[in-house]
């Protein structure tokens, strides 16, 4: 007997869930880009995987530590929990190729634009990634989404706007936030 893979949806989170503010770590700085959460309450209720995959850089550049985007996180799915859902999974990337320091200094294969955080996440939980969907504001989304084989789309929230007219993003969907990005894979 074969197991059913699983389909996803990797959602970036600065910008793409929560409104950008560089180097976000404190959770009375959180909020959420309007419509975020109902998006992602819909995509779990069609059957979809909802996991967030992060570059920290923070942390590598030691503005803050894991232990600040975990309690981030953990704020940010009881904030969930009052819209009746919540992140299946949060995979972060806290390493930095030239401004890391420490154990951070790192060219890794988990930092967008590469699929590392996808991969582990198709590993843990055995995704279909022809099923799946990566949505994100920035080309290192993108990036990672199609490296891993998901089909990526962008949105004009957070830094989306000001990279929607590349030439490197020119055939890929875009969307005015993630509320519209989830009636796109909904009506897929």
């Amino acid at each position: 007997m074969t197991s059913v893979k699983k389909k996803a949806v990797f959602l970036d989170r600065d910008g793409t869930i929560n409104v950008e503010k560089d180097y976000l770590c404190r959770v009375e700085d959180f909020e959420f880009i309007p419509g975020a959460p109902e998006a992602i309450r819909r995509l779990k209720d069609a059957g979809f995987l909802v996991i967030v995959v992060t570059n920290q850089s923070g942390v590598a550049r030691r503005f803050f530590g894991v232990d600040d985007v975990e309690r981030l996180h953990q704020h940010m799915q009881s904030e969930l929990r009052r819209f009746g859902t919540g992140v299946d999974r949060f995979y972060i990337c806290p390493h930095h190729p030239t401004e890391g320091r420490g154990e951070w200094l790192k060219d890794c294969l988990c930092r967008k634009g590469r699929p590392g955080m996808l991969l582990d996440a198709e590993r843990d939980y055995d995704i279909d990634f022809s099923q799946s969907f990566m949505v994100g504001d920035k080309p290192a989304d993108i990036e990672a989404g199609q490296a891993a084989g998901c089909r990526s789309l962008l949105v004009l929230t957070g830094y989306g706007a000001s990279c929607a007219e590349s030439e490197e993003l020119s055939a890929i969907p875009k969307f005015a936030d993630l509320g519209q990005a989830a009636d796109y894979i909904l009506s897929r």
